[in-house]
């Protein structure tokens, strides 16, 4: 028995990059801040300098840029339910972060509506929020956590729900989709190669794809956990 009804809930995932293809391209004021900002995470006997960790800016909204966000919702029940995809991508992140917004402020205009994102809490509904306020962007409710209760918060996160009260447990989405038995894709890229795949290769197409391809298991694991039957391909619709 589901806590909140599918059609209720928007699956989704976010894939960021480096704001700059490369450290050498960092205005000077933002290398300094990227030095700092480096120096917390290097932790190994020997440091390492900053150029070689920048990819790892990527995941820091301050020196990160978000290039996809592919969301998803499921209509129907049981086997023959359907999910629908949707993805807002390119280089102007405003434009694609506007048109997200858009598209939320429209699906939760009318009842109670959630969020789902495996590691959401810790970083793709932080990150959205935090590279809306960035672009001048107001944030839209269903994202906000200003004001609101612990139990009005509307995100629901499947690592959350697979730690069952443990908090130093972190799993990977693509390991909790095998533990559960749920296939996932093996022809495609995984997290640690977005940014060479878009400043370097140039294939925002193939991050897309990515991206699609989790928001698809993250719902897969969330109706495997609740005990309900896995959405066939044939019933997954792009649009």
């Amino acid at each position: 028995m589901f806590a909140h009804p599918l059609h209720t809930i928007l699956f989704l995932d976010i894939e960021t990059v480096s704001q700059y293809a490369a450290f050498e391209e960092v205005p000077d004021e933002w290398k300094e801040l990227w030095k700092h900002k480096a120096g917390s995470l290097n932790r190994d006997k020997e440091p390492v300098p900053p150029e070689d960790i920048y990819g790892r800016a990527a995941i820091y909204a301050e020196f990160g840029k978000i290039v996809c966000i592919s969301c998803g919702i499921i209509s129907g029940n049981g086997p023959g339910k359907k999910m629908s995809l949707k993805s807002f991508y390119g280089d102007d992140e405003k434009t694609l972060l506007t048109q997200f917004s858009d598209l939320l402020r429209k699906w939760s205009s009318d009842h109670q509506k959630y969020l789902c994102a495996h590691n959401g809490k810790e970083f793709d509904f932080p990150y959205l929020c935090r590279r809306m306020i960035i672009q001048g962007l107001p944030i839209p409710s269903v994202l906000n956590l200003s004001g609101k209760k612990p139990w009005e918060v509307q995100h629901i996160d499947t690592m959350e729900l697979w730690k069952f009260g443990e908090y130093k447990n972190f799993i990977s989405l693509n390991l909790l989709a095998h533990a559960l038995g749920i296939a996932t894709p093996k022809d495609d890229i995984d997290g640690s190669q977005v940014g060479d795949v878009y400043w370097s290769q140039r294939d925002l197409p193939r991050i897309v794809t990515y991206c699609q391809k989790d928001v698809i298991t993250v719902a897969q694991v969330y109706l495997r956990m609740n005990g309900d039957s896995q959405i066939l391909p044939e019933n997954i619709e792009i649009k």
